[in-house]
C-alpha cells in the first residue's frame, strides 16, 4: 500500500481534499481532468462497482485496516493519505463520514440521447440547487424505477460531494445528463412531459391517463418557486399531488419520491394460467 502520512495542513498533494472548490474539482475548462469526491466506504464501493476510477484516498489511520480495508484492496497503488482524525477534520473542514474520502475521475458526460433512447420513465430536474435534495431525488429515482435523469444547467451538480453522500451512491446507478435544449424536444424520443405543479388546470397524480403513457418525463422544479410558467404551459400534463390538512406542497425530494412511485412505468398485464 502506498501510505503517505500527513503531519500538517500544508502537506503537498492533498489539495484535492482541502482547498479546491467544487467548481475547481469539476474543471469546466478541461472536463477530462475533472474530479469528484466520494465519501464513506459504502458509497466508494458503489462507485467502484459502477466502474469509476479512483485517484487518491484520504483515510483516518484506524480505518486503513478497519472500515476502509476492503476499499483500499480494490484501489491498486494509488496514494493513501492518512493522519489523525482531528488533523484530517481541520484539513477538509468537516469530520469524515466513516473515516475515508476518495478522489475519483469524473466520467465522460452522457448525452441526452444516451439517457433517453431506451428509457420509459425519466425525471427532469429544473433549477434544483440544494445538494441534499439532488442526492435524495437520485436515491428515490434508483429505488423506484426511474430510467434516467436530466438536469438543467441551473441545477446542482449530482457529483457534488454532499449529493453523492446523500444519494448513498445512487448517482452512480442512474444514467444522467445535462439538458440544454427546450424540454419540448423530449417529444422526439416519444416522451410526454408531466410538470409537477399546483395550478387550477392540474390533474391529480393518480389520473388514469398518466398510467397509460408508455414514455413519461416527470419535471420537478425549484425548492422555492417551483416550475416557471413557461415550462408549465409547454408541458403535456400538469400534475398535482393532492394534499390534506391545508398543506400546500411537499419538499421537492419528497414530491419526487411520490411521483416516481405513482407514475412508475406500466407493467404488462399478467397472463391467465390454467
Amino acid at each position: 500500500m502506498n501510505i503517505i502520512q500527513i503531519e500538517s495542513l500544508s502537506h503537498p498533494a492533498v489539495e484535492l481534499f482541502a482547498t479546491l472548490t467544487e467548481a475547481q474539482l469539476r474543471n469546466k475548462l478541461d472536463p477530462a481532468k475533472g474530479i469528484f469526491i466520494a465519501e464513506s466506504p459504502k458509497v466508494i464501493a458503489v462507485a467502484l462497482d459502477a466502474g469509476y476510477t479512483p485517484i487518491a484516498l484520504l483515510c483516518e489511520q484506524k480505518h486503513i485496516t478497519g472500515d476502509a480495508s476492503s476499499i483500499i484492496s480494490r484501489c491498486g497503488d494509488i496514494p493513501i493519505y492518512t493522519g489523525q482524525r482531528d488533523l484530517l477534520a481541520q484539513l477538509t473542514g468537516y469530520t469524515l463520514t466513516r473515516g475515508v474520502l476518495c478522489a475519483m475521475q469524473r466520467p465522460q458526460p452522457k448525452s441526452v440521447d444516451n439517457v433517453c433512447r431506451e428509457a420509459r420513465r425519466i425525471v427532469v430536474i429544473k433549477g434544483v440547487v440544494d445538494t441534499t435534495n439532488i442526492g435524495a431525488i437520485f436515491r428515490s429515482a434508483a429505488a423506484l424505477g426511474i430510467d434516467g435523469v436530466l438536469l438543467t444547467r441551473d441545477s446542482c451538480d449530482p457529483l457534488n460531494r454532499r449529493s453523492v453522500r446523500v444519494s448513498m451512491g445512487s448517482v452512480f446507478l442512474v444514467p444522467w445528463a445535462w439538458i440544454d435544449s427546450p424540454l419540448t424536444t423530449l417529444h422526439q424520443w416519444g416522451f410526454k412531459t408531466a410538470a409537477m405543479a399546483l395550478t387550477d388546470a392540474s390533474i391529480p397524480i393518480d389520473h388514469p391517463l398518466l398510467a397509460q403513457e408508455q414514455r413519461l418525463a416527470i419535471i420537478m422544479g425549484t425548492e422555492g418557486d417551483g416550475l416557471p410558467h413557461t415550462t408549465i404551459a409547454e408541458a403535456d400534463y400538469v400534475v398535482r399531488i393532492p394534499m390534506s390538512h391545508g398543506v400546500d406542497s411537499l419538499n421537492v425530494a419528497a414530491a419526487a419520491a411520490v411521483a416516481f412511485w405513482q407514475l412508475r412505468r406500466p407493467t404488462a398485464p399478467e397472463r391467465e394460467t390454467r
